[in-house]
């Protein structure tokens, strides 16, 4: 085999090769573009009409004050709420029970140890205040008119 033909059929399979190469890459990103439109219309098809996303009133209670006794001294702690409701509560109403919230709050943190709070995580934080919350609500027989109590702000001292 003479070099002339020997250089065409390596010019040829490297052309081959490259045009494979350019054949797999725009397979490749065609699915991968379009992997999430179908993936957004099998969302929607699986999707019932009432499961539709809610609308909420997010009202804040902010400042509350917690002092907590330390091996050494007195600690405090900041903290700020929201109370999540849907979109047609009354705001007013939500704004009216936040002196009940601030109660909860303090009577429920204020007899723990500070290194008990500072090594509790956030979401526990927020979970256990927000059950002390509707927990003392039913307890004075009043109707919780919020979803959640939601933790914005701690800030320890």
């Amino acid at each position: 085999m003479s070099t002339s033909r020997l250089v065409v059929l390596m010019l040829i399979v490297n052309i081959a090769v490259v045009l494979g190469g350019v054949f797999v890459n725009y397979k490749m990103i065609k699915s991968a573009s379009l992997a999430p439109a179908a993936a957004a219309e099998a969302g929607k098809e699986d999707a019932k009409p009432e499961e539709e996303s809610a609308e909420y009133l997010f009202v804040p209670v902010e400042k509350i004050i917690v002092s907590s006794r330390g091996d050494d001294r007195e600690h405090y702690f900041v903290i700020d709420l929201v109370l999540q409701a849907t979109a047609d509560q009354d705001r007013k109403k939500l704004e009216s029970v936040a002196p009940m919230v601030r109660s909860s709050v303090v009577s429920n943190l204020t007899p723990e140890k500070f290194e008990t709070l500072r090594a509790m995580p956030i979401g526990e934080v927020q979970a256990r205040l927000e059950k002390a919350v509707i927990d003392d609500f039913s307890a004075r027989k009043v109707v919780v008119p919020f979803e959640h109590v939601l933790l914005s702000k701690m800030i320890v001292q």
